[in-house]
């Protein structure tokens, strides 16, 4: 009788999920490190909410009976009610507002930080999970939350090592374009979302582009072809028109005199205000006029914001090794959304937001080498030479980490000179060697790998290398001050 196989599976990550290395986990944290610090400086608190909520707490991400597993990872729990993974931090947000509304002080001023989960199709840089922060302030209705949201993601930008020259905030509300569909006369929803769509797509399409989709529509280069909004040629020369003058350009307070003058007494006219009062207050905080434009041609959460957008768009190119540019484009987000705490309570309350993707951001900051923080405390090996004095190695790696510094004592097998192999492909800064010989007369090797692995490179002359004090030998006592020492010297 044959042997049964014995079943192994397939070490293999599921689609749209990836393994983060050291590096990359070290550059969120600094990330996240550095905009909870803002956050906690503009009077936000932190909050953390489950991972999971009910299905029926997402919004528009609520799986369908026959489909419960759309858009989220969704599971029935034992009382036959569908749980979901996070889409994203805003919706649980809503959830604990709502559900303890009479107790919270408003305005509720929370700043988050976690992984959020999508079951969509990954591709290139889209994946499945990912870590998003927020910050929001729930309960507050004028332009005045919208402005510190803005000038919030400034400081946020230059706390994670961007110059202004940098990035680019582009602000505008909903309620101009909403003007512009008014001015239409179509209420409906089908077309109104195509037209948004369109308008969406200027910066990549043009002008040409977009009056294609705003019409019969547009096959693009693989014959793909969208279908288009149905304007007629008025409609699509007011949208244009729109367009045109919003491209215009001029300081913030040249656009919203240009845009009141168009406005009349549609519902553009309330965003007309709204940005004057957020000019206002972001002159007031000393934010530049290249910093914070003003673009209503913005367009961001269709079904989403309703009033104040803005994205916050990546100016410097960080380039691949070959010199190939990178494209990030927007890397952070926000508006108002004033119902989706109404989902819960039946009462609209008022709400604004910050929103950027952790990963994407860390990744553009750390090609751009602007990610300080970033790296971790130097790491020392204690090297094993003497199985019996395990207790002493460990003690020296105590004394070391106690000091603020990263140290082990190896645990695993092998010599010397394995241990040391070890401790490069580790990224060591030193090595501490004690033998019998080191045990016997009170002292510590200490190996500089750093040091060394610089010499490598520059000297090839033999009597130059021993000259060098790549390793030396000080009091056991003096261990860790010959270390720190040798650090600050190196700066």
């Amino acid at each position: 009788m044959a042997k049964e196989k014995t079943f192994r599976p397939k070490a293999r990550r599921p689609r749209g999920f990836e393994d983060r290395a050291a590096h990359v986990i070290r550059a969120e944290r600094a990330l996240v490190s550095a905009a909870s610090a803002v956050y906690e400086r503009w009077g936000f608190e932190p909050l953390e909410t489950p991972a999971f909520e009910y299905a029926d707490a997402l919004g528009k991400f609520l799986p369908d009976e026959d489909r419960p597993n759309e858009g989220v990872f969704a599971m029935q729990d034992d009382d036959g009610q569908w749980m979901a993974l996070r889409y994203d931090l805003t919706a649980p947000l809503a959830r604990f507002a709502a559900e303890g509304f009479q107790d919270l002080v408003k305005p509720y001023r929370r700043y988050q930080f976690g992984e959020v989960w999508r079951n969509e199709k990954p591709g290139p840089g889209r994946f499945r999970q990912f870590v998003q922060c927020d910050a929001d302030n729930v309960g507050a209705s004028g332009p005045a939350a919208d402005a510190e949201m803005i000038a919030l993601a400034a400081e946020v930008m230059r706390a994670a090592g961007l110059t202004d020259s940098e990035f680019v905030i582009r602000v505008n509300d909903r309620r101009l374009l909403d003007g512009v569909l008014e001015s239409l006369g179509s209420a409906d929803d089908t077309r109104r979302m195509r037209v948004l769509r369109a308008i969406d797509k200027l910066d990549r399409l043009g002008m040409e582009g977009v009056e294609l989709l705003l019409g019969k529509g547009r096959k693009d280069e693989s014959g793909d072809f969208t279908e288009g909004a149905g304007l007629d040629e008025a409609g699509r020369a007011r949208v244009l028109g729109f367009l045109e003058a919003s491209k215009a350009g001029g300081t913030r307070a040249e656009v919203t005199a240009r845009l009141a003058g168009s406005a009349g007494e549609t519902a553009a006219r309330a965003g007309v205000e709204a940005l004057e009062e957020i000019n206002a207050i972001l002159s007031a905080l000393g934010i530049p006029e290249e910093l914070a434009v003003f673009d209503p041609s913005v367009v961001r959460g269709l079904g989403y914001y309703t009033g104040p957008v803005f994205e916050t768009e990546l100016l410097a190119t960080p380039t691949y090794a070959d010199g190939s540019p990178m494209q990030f484009g927007s890397v952070a987000s926000g508006g108002r959304y004033d119902d989706l705490v109404a989902r819960f309570t039946g009462q609209q309350v008022p709400a604004t937001g910050f929103s950027f993707g952790v990963s994407r951001f860390a990744a553009a900051l750390s090609a751009l080498g602007r990610l300080e923080g970033a790296d971790a405390a130097p790491l020392v090996i204690v090297v094993a030479a003497d199985k019996a004095h395990m207790a002493d190695y460990f003690a020296m790696a105590a004394e070391l980490r106690a000091a603020g510094l990263r140290a082990e004592a190896f645990t695993g097998n092998g010599n010397m000179g394995k241990q040391l192999k070890y401790a490069d492909r580790r990224d060591a800064a030193f090595a501490v060697i004690c033998g019998e010989e080191e045990f016997a007369s009170g002292t510590a090797q200490i190996k500089d790998l750093k040091l060394g692995a610089e010499l490598a490179e520059s000297i090839t002359d033999r009597d130059e290398w021993k000259e060098q004090k790549q390793q030396f030998s000080v009091p056991r006592s003096e261990l860790v001050s010959a270390i720190l020492t040798r650090l600050s010297a190196r700066g």
